[in-house]
């Protein structure tokens, strides 16, 4: 029997500063687009550099993570500040997306 590996393609966004009702659209538009690439299997974003979040923030992310299960794709929080993370405790939001305490590290090597 032959075993087949299968590695999922992994897209990963990082927001900075504030997360609000000013660019909460194009932050959403923005994590569509990667989602949407036919290649990609999980989204990973990021939240190492934002300092502040509020509710437009919070629908972006809710939005992306229902696009995400329909479309049958991983969709995961990583280092998330404690200034933020209260946030997702206080709303329970923290029950309904996957949080990684670590940051993401990206390497690049060359072949």
């Amino acid at each position: 029997m032959q075993a087949v590996l299968n590695y999922p393609k992994i897209a990963v966004i990082r927001p900075q500063g504030c997360l609000n009702a000013t660019n909460a659209l194009e932050f959403e538009r923005d994590m569509t687009t990667a989602l949407a690439q036919n290649d990609i299997s999980i989204l990973v974003v990021d939240l190492a550099a934002v300092e502040s979040l509020d509710s437009a923030g919070l629908m972006a992310l809710l939005s992306i993570h229902k696009l995400a299960l329909s479309l049958k794709r991983g969709f995961r929080l990583c280092a998330v500040a404690p200034s933020i993370k209260i946030i997702f405790e206080l709303t329970q939001l923290d029950k309904v997306f996957e949080i990684l305490d670590a940051e993401v590290e990206l390497t690049a090597t060359q072949t």
